[in-house]
């Protein structure tokens, strides 16, 4: 830089100096000067400049009480400096201090002295300047107080490493040092303000705010940082206004309206007190109540709007206010001030006029400031009228009057100078001990105190480290911030004297955990700008949310085009729940619990089976135990009358087996109530299956011996052999036996197991059975259904067998409802599901179990029990008979049929066309008469009616002593003698031949030949036990028939049977 250039710069200081006056400066001449920026004005009354003259600077108007104060604790912190004995020995600090008007042009100013006078004294003009009086350099700057004002005197001091410690600039920007390299400050970084704002939001609750910035580097970072934090926290934004001091009346109105017109209750302030006091008058012209303002450090104890006209409005106001500090002598320093003391300080006077609104004989007439303030103030209203004041005595008594000046109660900001003041003492201080070889320069040498630079004081309050009077290590980090707490203030009204207070209701420390670092005592904040005097007064928070709260039980949900905190409230869906207010999801119950009605918790679900105390348990359990009883019953009846011929004609050996087979089954039904577990699960099935397939085994078995004995025409040994109890058996077994690999390898490979099923129904657990194979279960129902239908295919076919053996007829009828059963099954256990699945089988085991109890068993134990004329030799005897006969009737017939039709076509026949019908003749005379001595025997007999075609016919059979037989074989053999009668149309004859067949077995049934043509078939019965399974004395205990008539009006006599035409 040239020679010219630095006088350009001497010359602009020199005016700068001459611009303000000696009225506008604070100065004392020291060994080291400290810089001072603080705001005695709260800003400039605005003037044209149409540059058709040079322009002049511009005034200051509306004094600031305690931007005065602020500018006191300087003084008094480096006059307490200079008379220490131990900080800063034998040196003496001085200051120069300016008034920035809360302005950035006059800080500019003021900086540009600072600087000026430091590149004077750097480039050792005084032999080309004679320069009186001269003035140490600067080596450190206190101030600026708005974020706005300390960026642009950062950017230039930052230039020449001139070191700035700022006492209330707290925007986030001065944190960076790359752009404001010699910043530092006393006051907390606006980030942790920002987020305690939000972390106050969202403690009580609220989502939906609005928020108003100041259009500075204070408000806009302040604000940006702010909605950063409301993002994380789901608060939303209604609205978002930037406002000034400087702003247009049109502006401000615009802001007002969107205030007025949003649901917003709660509003954030990021703003000095001078930006927002334009925006606070409109709303209590307005009288824009019922909102609650959430305010930044910068204008949470404003004086300008902690006023008693506005709390209406802005009353209950909560803001954050720095940690209130201890200055020990500076009310007694603030209370000495009087313009008429020797003092350096040039704003006294003015502070004496502005507090008694008078003005000193040696000053002007009428004040300008103060002429200015109040032609401000009338310009606002449309007048321009200038106010004279009194002269002032100089006997006013300062503690007097109430000014914020006097307002020593929290000292915060002026703690906060009076510690920047001290942390440039203490730089100094270890530069004045430094010990050579232990410095912080190269070769760790020291500064000179006597000549030490600006850069040089930077270099140490980049290091410095010590304890204030308050007892608290103070120590800058990386970027030159102080880390500090705010509290919480309350705006109160006094009851006193009706003007603001700001009560501590609360704390907030950033050194905390997060979650802990707030604190508030609810119970000491009052709301809706009211105070305890008022009857209006309430204690209720707020409401200032976007929608109503979601109560416990239902959750947020999202309404499109609408921000995420305007939203519906939505019921959880079954199966979740919220237990608290509004939740953005419902948390799912766990597996085991399902949703109260209310979806405000869960409950454990219910537990389902078939259990043995519930009615259906119950019901299902007394029917398994009436089968139970029933079946042995019969057992009981069939074992006590076992000798009986009923008994030993249904195959006595595997009825018992059959009823134990029904005992199983019916017990096997138990097993599918009850809790079901691992071992029940694994043997329910296979105990139902086995127990069907040994049932019905042992009917396939009776069933097929009884059709192959009345099939079979001449027995034989092998048949005896063949048809004997063992194979039976061993025929029971094999059938049974599969069915019992089927159950091995079922349980083998798939094992049945108890599980709980969650998915049948939300509210229930439904305790069942996985079969773990439905294929397996096929199959072993499948085989049991085979069986099933060859045992009815074989009862069937018996059907038609004589009536002591025609149980084949109710064992059709069994398989049918088995059958019925089984069929109707399959569907009703496909569509159930829970317990009603054990249930449908445990229904279908006793409804198969009871058809084939009573079809099978009840008629037979009606006859032994009721009708025991019935179970008799004769009747089973005469039962076979009648069957026999209707055998021979049907060849004969068949035969007389085809003979029919061969005469017929041989050339026709002139008598009648043989009948179906068969007759007996009533009173013809017998040909054989029985002889004398027979009849005086005592006879037996009975009589069956047999159908067949469209005829019935009466056979009447007598029954005579074992001793009798020979005798009676004889006269039989010559009675059964049919003699044929020939017609004109061949009249055919047909002779029954029934003998008694002594030679079988007489255990239960005689056997009988029933004689016919060619056509015709001959059968031996052979019913009952066989001989090798019969003992002598049942044997010869049998009577044997000696008679048989052929009655058809019941008469006594022996007649012959023809077939009329």
């Amino acid at each position: 830089m040239t020679f010219y250039s630095y006088c350009l710069i001497v010359l602009a200081f020199f005016w700068n100096t001459s611009a303000y006056g000696p009225n506008q400066l604070a100065q004392r001449k020291g060994d080291i000067i400290l810089g001072g920026l603080f705001p005695i004005h709260f800003g400039v009354a605005a003037k044209d400049q149409d540059l058709k003259s040079r322009p002049e600077s511009v005034e200051c108007i509306r004094y600031n009480f305690r931007g005065f104060r602020w500018l006191q604790a300087m003084i008094f912190a480096i006059e307490e400096i200079n008379s220490s004995p131990t900080l800063l020995p034998n040196m003496t600090l001085g200051y120069r201090i300016f008034d920035t008007c809360n302005t950035v042009s006059k800080a500019l100013e003021a900086t540009l002295s600072f600087v000026a006078q430091n590149k004077i004294d750097s480039l050792n003009l005084e032999e080309f300047c004679n320069c009186t009086d001269h003035i140490p350099s600067t080596i450190a700057v206190v101030g600026a107080t708005g974020s706005g004002i300390s960026t642009a005197v950062a950017n230039l001091l930052g230039l020449f490493y001139i070191p700035q410690v700022s006492y209330a600039s707290s925007s986030r920007l001065l944190s960076n040092k790359n752009q404001f390299k010699s910043f530092l400050r006393t006051i907390p970084n606006d980030e942790h303000q920002a987020t305690a704002m939000a972390d106050i939001i969202e403690y009580f609750r609220w989502n939906w705010v609005g928020t108003i910035a100041a259009d500075d580097d204070y408000g806009r970072p302040g604000i940006e940082k702010f909605r950063e934090e409301a993002e994380e926290r789901d608060i939303c934004i209604d609205f978002s206004e930037l406002i000034s001091q400087y702003s247009d009346e049109k502006d401000i109105q615009q802001v007002v309206e969107v205030i007025q017109n949003s649901t917003a209750k709660v509003i954030v302030v990021f703003s000095s007190g001078p930006d927002l006091e334009p925006l606070i008058k409109e709303i209590v012209r307005r009288n824009i109540t019922g909102r609650t303002w959430l305010a930044s450090e910068a204008w949470a104890s404003s004086s300008l709007i902690a006023m008693p006209e506005f709390f209406s409005v802005i009353g209950s106001t909560i803001g954050f206010a720095l940690k209130a500090g201890q200055i020990p002598g500076f009310r007694e320093f603030l209370q000495k001030v009087h313009p008429n003391n020797p003092t350096n300080n040039g704003f006294a006077k003015e502070f004496w006029e502005e507090t008694f609104n008078c003005y000193l004989p040696d000053g002007p007439k009428n004040s300008p400031a103060s002429g200015s303030f109040h032609k401000s103030h009338e310009e606002s209203s449309g007048n321009s009228t200038v106010f004279f004041r009194p002269l002032c005595t100089g006997e006013e008594n300062i503690t007097s009057v109430e000014t914020p000046y006097m307002d020593y109660t929290h000292l915060r900001i002026s703690y906060n100078v009076y510690l920047a003041v001290y942390s440039i003492a203490h730089a100094l201080q270890d530069i004045y001990t430094c010990t050579p070889g232990k410095g912080l320069f190269t070769n760790g040498s020291c500064a000179d105190i006597k000549k030490v630079e600006a850069w040089q004081v930077l270099k140490h309050l980049r290091h410095l480290n010590f304890t204030n009077n308050m007892g608290e290590q103070v120590d800058f980090d990386e970027v030159g911030d102080l880390a500090g707490n705010y509290s919480i203030i309350n705006w109160h009204l006094s009851p006193e004297d009706g003007s603001v207070m700001f009560e501590e209701v609360g704390h907030y420390n950033v050194n905390a955990k997060k979650g802990e670092r707030l604190f508030i005592n609810e119970d000491k904040i009052l709301w809706s700008g009211s105070s305890r005097e008022i009857p209006f007064f309430s204690l209720q928070v707020p409401f200032s949310n976007c929608s109503r709260d979601c109560l416990p039980g239902t959750r947020k949900g999202i309404i499109e085009g609408e921000p995420t905190c305007c939203f519906e409230c939505v019921e959880c869906p079954d199966g979740e729940y919220s237990d608290e207010t509004d939740a953005s999801a419902c948390d799912k119950c766990p597996d085991d619990f399902w949703s109260n009605e209310n979806h405000t918790s869960c409950t454990p679900k219910q537990i389902e089976f078939l259990s043995w105390t519930e009615p259906f348990g119950i019901a299902l359990t007394l029917f398994a135990v009436l089968g139970i009883f029933l079946t042995s019953f019969v057992l009981g009846v069939f074992t006590k009358f076992r000798n009986t011929p009923i008994v030993k004609a249904t195959n006595r050996e595997l009825s018992y087996l059959l009823l134990f087979s029904l005992l199983c089954c019916f017990s096997s039904s138990l097993f599918f109530i009850g809790k079901p577990q691992d071992w029940t699960c694994r043997l329910r099935q296979p105990a139902f299956g086995i127990s069907f397939v040994l049932c019905i085994s042992c009917i396939l078995v009776k069933t097929n011996r009884v059709l192959l004995v009345f099939e079979a025409k001449i027995p034989t040994s092998l048949h005896r052999k063949w048809w004997g109890l063992n194979l039976q058996f061993l025929l029971v077994f094999l059938c049974t036996f599969v069915q019992i690999v089927i159950c091995v390898i079922w349980l083998y490979t798939a094992p049945p197991s108890s599980y709980r099923n969650h998915e049948l129904e939300d509210e229930i657990i439904f305790i069942t059975c996985h079969e773990g194979s439905l294929m397996a279960l096929g199959f072993l129902i499948g085989y049991t259904c085979l069986l099933a239908a060859i045992c009815f295919f074989f009862a069937f076919k018996s059907r038609k067998l004589p009536e002591n053996f025609n149980e084949a007829k109710f064992i059709t009828f069994s398989m049918l409802i088995f059958f019925i059963v089984w069929i109707s099954f399959i569907p009703a256990y496909a569509s159930t599901y829970g317990k009603f699945v054990s249930a449908v089988e445990v229904i279908a085991i006793l409804a198969a179990s009871f058809g084939l109890l009573a079809c099978i068993f009840f008629n037979k134990v009606y006859i032994i029990l009721f009708k025991p004329s019935r179970n008799t030799i004769e009747e089973v005897r005469c039962s076979t008979a009648a069957h026999a006969f209707k055998v021979a009737a049907r060849a004969t017939l068949r035969r007389s049929n085809v003979s029919r039709k061969r005469s017929n076509s041989l050339g026709g026949s002139t008598g009648s066309t043989p009948s179906s019908s068969i007759s007996s003749k009533s009173n013809q005379e017998d040909p054989f008469p029985p002889p004398a001595s027979a009849e005086q025997h005592q006879q037996r007999g009975c009589k069956q009616k047999v159908s067949f075609g469209s005829g019935t016919v009466t056979l009447s059979l007598s029954f005579e002593e074992p001793q009798k037989n020979a005798v009676a074989n004889r006269n039989a053999k010559r009675r059964n003698s049919l003699e044929a009668q020939n017609s004109d149309d061949s009249l055919m004859h047909h002779r029954a031949l029934l003998p008694l067949q002594n030679s079988e077995p007489l255990g239960v049934e005689p056997g009988f030949h029933a004689v016919s043509s060619q056509e015709s078939s001959s059968q031996e019965s052979i019913v009952g036990e066989t001989k090798d399974v019969q003992s002598p004395e049942e044997e010869s205990s049998l009577p044997s028939a000696n008679s048989r008539n052929f009655i058809g009006t019941g008469g006594g006599s022996i007649t012959e049977n023809t077939i009329h035409s």
